[in-house]
């Protein structure tokens, strides 16, 4: 088992709210974490799986239930299978309450953010906090002894991280097997398996690309509108971000079209056979890769207290990543593959732009110094300051 960062933080938000929803794909990890926590929950613990008939079978009369397990946490895992069960948890938790038993009341583990937050947050409101459980971060894997290039490599499932190598490449591939044939079925059933495939091995070819949704209509055989839904659900379900642009206040043509990453690099390199290091340094998608593992391990080291954001100026000036936090651009991020970055002067008119003074080169080197205006920094200093720096905010 990867001990995971995210663990002390749930544990603080059961301790102040009724209910807490873990978000995150399947097999993410979710469930360990979970089962580990309920062990030594101070109140006891109660551990259903709704994929499992017999747990479903005891929330047949899911108030009665739900009522005796008072003080005990909990946990309703696969939620998302249940949606209905909402409801019956804003009168159990109310009740509760009244009796003294205000939090850490449910742990509910779902893999389907939209329709799960908007169930929640409108039969919930003001009981329930939601955290994300993204893959293995960085420091999380270098403390089980686990490279950089084997994070990005193999991505973030724990699975695919401690498996051997074909293990780890066959894993991956059942995992998108298994969301293609019976997930994804369960949330939109008139989508053909094939064509979601096509679909997402295309963008893994692109990911961090502008998304051009005509074209990939045309390559596809569909329409944009189905595109952009078919992109929609991926993104639901934690497989791909669609991270949109900044255009708010600035004075210039600014591009509106979001940029498309594959969130989980392992994921992306399955879909694209790629089995190692080497074959990956040598793929015409290694550039990409690199840039959206790197968003992603940015975008999870500063959690949701910061927004983010790309930016790019119809002249073609850009930045990877913008963050912003109450309403303003404030720290600029370029990807860069190279052991030796340079800077653009694109980067610095597009950072000018939005008045950003924080600005970094991300890059696979550990040296971090300054060039032309910006910080160089390595991808693992740059997750652990930003983490730093949110923690504080």
């Amino acid at each position: 088992m990867i001990p995971r960062l995210v663990a002390a933080e749930l544990r603080r938000r059961l301790a102040a709210t009724s209910a807490v929803v873990l978000l995150g794909p399947r097999q993410i990890g979710k469930t360990t974490l979970a089962r580990d926590l309920a062990d030594d929950w101070p109140t006891g613990a109660t551990y259903l799986d709704l994929e499992r008939p017999a747990d479903v079978r005891r929330l047949s009369d899911a108030d009665a239930y739900l009522r005796g397990q008072s003080p005990r946490l909990v946990v309703l895992d696969e939620v998302q299978r249940l949606p209905a069960i909402t409801e019956t948890l804003r009168g159990v938790i109310d009740d509760n309450r009244r009796t003294g038993f205000r939090n850490g009341q449910f742990l509910l583990l779902g893999s389907a953010s939209l329709d799960l937050m908007k169930l929640s947050s409108e039969s919930l409101a003001g009981r329930i906090s939601f955290l994300e459980l993204s893959g293995v971060n960085v420091d999380e894997a270098a403390s089980s002894g686990i490279g950089m290039d084997d994070r990005w490599v193999r991505g973030g499932f724990p699975d695919a991280l401690l498996a051997s190598d074909d293990d780890s490449l066959r894993w991956r591939q059942d995992l998108i097997r298994s969301y293609l044939e019976r997930d994804i079925p369960m949330f939109a059933p008139r989508i053909p398996a094939e064509t979601l495939r096509r679909l997402w091995t295309m963008l893994a070819h692109s990911s961090g690309g502008q998304l051009n949704a005509s074209k990939l209509a045309a390559g596809l055989g569909v329409t944009s509108p189905t595109v952009t839904r078919y992109i929609d659900l991926l993104a639901d379900l934690a497989l791909v971000r669609s991270l949109p642009a900044w255009h708010t206040n600035v004075g210039k043509r600014v591009t509106k079209a979001p940029k498309v990453h594959v969130r989980d690099s392992g994921l992306l390199h399955a879909l694209l056979d790629i089995d190692s290091l080497d074959m990956l340094l040598g793929h015409p998608a290694a550039g990409a890769s690199y840039e959206s593992f790197a968003v992603e391990c940015v975008i999870d080291a500063v959690g949701d207290r910061w927004q983010p954001y790309h930016y790019r100026t119809a002249r073609g000036d850009e930045l990877d990543l913008v963050l912003v936090r109450g309403g303003r651009p404030q720290i600029a991020v370029e990807v860069k593959r190279s052991t030796a970055p340079h800077v653009s002067a694109g980067f610095h008119r597009a950072a000018d732009d939005l008045a950003i003074s924080e600005r970094y080169v991300v890059y696979p080197g550990d040296d971090t110094y300054p060039m032309s205006g910006c910080t160089v920094i390595g991808l693992r200093a740059l997750v652990r300051s930003l983490r730093e720096i949110s923690a504080r905010a």
